[in-house]
């Protein structure tokens, strides 16, 4: 019997907050997943790019979505789902933290494909490694396209829609942001069956348009809001003020990119929203002084998430 499918909406992958030692900030994870929560978000992404997963250890990637479940249940959020980036360099290193998310609390699991060695990840060995981790992995299955952290390693639609087909793979994240891509999968595969969703707020209405079921997109980190209100309007049929709101979201895409990314999110839910320090896990670096057009463009939607 196939495995269920992640619900239709805007999931968030939580950037994760760190002392000056770099130990976890508890409150202020505790605090920022509260924030997430009462901004309306379907769920809640532990251990993706944007939480630093890959400088964290097996223990500490367990903590986190502990931490997570728990905040949530405590404050009457049960029905928020939790996603679990799960990828690793090995099968064998990927089918544990696949267990250990179970144990701690998620739903699902996210994995990237390996990339350590690009030139072996060929079409079959892609799909053999996915099918492997899913046989194994006690939740369901979605995989994780994301050429940027892959060494370039892109999935294409047959791939993808080949591993749909395993009845433990129940979706995908689109990181590549390729509409073209998102639509040939779902032309194929509705949401009821398989959820794809976009992996960047900068299309996230094109790809509702083209089927998706949503997004995992950073940057409801700072203004998850505003995501859920365009998400409504979509749903409402309102296409042309959804059309505004997407306009903001592409300018705010682009400017967390060029203002700083991971670091440049940490800085400014600092700033505005009272807890949280900027510090990141080396090699990134910490933005300590935010200034710029592309400041200036997050600090309007910011502005506009706190009139909602």
């Amino acid at each position: 019997m196939p495995a269920a499918v992640p619900p239709s909406g805007i999931y968030v992958p939580a950037v994760l907050f760190f002392k000056e030692n770099e130990d976890f900030d508890v409150p202020a994870i505790k605090s920022h997943v509260l924030r997430l929560a009462q901004g309306g978000v379907t769920g809640i992404v532990v251990q993706g790019s944007n939480g630093e997963a890959q400088h964290l250890s097996h223990d500490e990637r367990k903590e986190a979505i502990s931490l997570t479940r728990k905040t949530l249940d405590e404050n009457g959020f049960q029905n928020v789902v939790i996603i679990a980036g799960c990828g690793a360099q090995s099968a064998r290193e990927t089918k544990k933290l696949c267990a250990d998310a179970k144990d701690a609390g998620a739903a699902f699991v996210l994995v990237l494909t390996p990339s350590v060695w690009p030139g072996d990840m060929t079409k079959e060995n892609i799909i053999r490694y996915h099918r492997e981790v899913a046989d194994y992995s006690p939740l369901p299955y979605m995989v994780y396209n994301f050429p940027t952290v892959t060494a370039g390693i892109d999935l294409d639609s047959d791939i993808i829609l080949t591993l749909s087909e395993h009845p433990n793979i129940v979706g995908t994240k689109l990181s590549c942001g390729n509409i073209g891509k998102l639509h040939r999968i779902t032309a194929v595969k509705p949401p009821s069956e398989f959820c794809t969703l976009a992996g960047v707020s900068e299309v996230l209405l094109q790809g509702l348009l083209s089927g998706s079921a949503g997004a995992i997109a950073a940057l409801p980190n700072l203004v998850p809001k505003l995501h859920m209100k365009m998400y409504a309007l979509y749903q409402a049929g309102k296409i042309e003020e959804a059309m505004k709101i997407q306009a903001q979201l592409g300018q705010g895409d682009w400017a967390t990119r060029k203002a700083g990314g991971v670091g440049a999110m940490k800085a400014l839910i600092s700033e505005h929203f009272g807890y949280g320090e900027i510090h990141v896990r080396r090699p990134l670096m910490a933005v300590a002084q935010l200034s710029g057009t592309h400041v200036d463009k997050l600090e309007e939607l910011i502005a506009s998430e706190k009139t909602l």
